[in-house]
């Protein structure tokens, strides 16, 4: 920890001593924490300027249980905060994304999320295509989530794993995703509209993947 940023009513009542080590907090409006948290954030006067953790490795998600949800270039915070907490709903191992082009953790995301950043660990892979084979050397069934896909029937997978994969909103998967996958399904849907927000869709297909048979 490197740093604590503090309103004046909040450092006046904080004891620097909890964090373990005398630390004294720089005081700064609401403004200048409202800038550094982001549009959204609940920061509640405080907040702590700490290093990064490092994101966790393939091998060590696949130690988990559950599904692997693979995001393909998502890049609204407020949505995979959303996905994140069906993650953690429903079992999930571990969220992969695409390293470039997908926003940092960040405390519009934390917010949305409701407390899944610190269940579901995010995975991040330079090369998409890379990491999906990666998986399918794992024995993972890949499975992409599109409109146009044949209906999403989870006990028909039985025992198998499944990573699946959900593109942008608009745009979908891409070309070279869609072909990395081992099969493309969608989720049923009785109704009159055509498709889902990413993140809804996304808990109604991890819910299909886990109910029971």
């Amino acid at each position: 920890m490197h740093e604590i940023l503090a309103t004046k009513d909040v450092a006046s009542a904080l004891d620097p001593k909890r964090f373990g080590r005398t630390l004294i907090p720089n005081v700064v409006d609401r403004q200048r924490l409202d800038l550094l948290c982001e549009r959204d954030a609940v920061h509640q006067g405080i907040a702590l300027r700490v290093d990064a953790l490092a994101p966790p490795l393939i091998d060590e998600a696949l130690q988990r249980p559950g599904p692997i949800l693979v995001l393909d270039q998502v890049t609204d915070p407020r949505n995979i905060g959303a996905i994140l907490r069906s993650a953690a709903a429903f079992g999930a191992a571990a969220l992969l994304l695409q390293d470039r082009n997908t926003p940092q953790e960040s405390g519009a995301m934390a917010k949305a999320a409701s407390g899944a950043l610190d269940i579901v660990p995010i995975l991040r892979e330079v090369n998409l295509s890379r990491a999906l084979s990666q998986l399918q050397n794992a024995g993972l069934w890949v499975v992409g989530l599109d409109a146009d896909g044949t209906r999403l029937d989870g006990p028909s997978f039985g025992s198998r794993r499944v990573a699946l994969v959900l593109g942008a909103e608009g745009a979908g998967l891409r070309r070279l995703t869609r072909e990395n996958c081992d099969e493309i399904a969608s989720v049923y849907m009785p109704g009159d509209m055509e498709s889902l927000n990413v993140s809804n869709a996304a808990a109604v297909a991890l819910y299909e993947l886990v109910r029971p048979h």
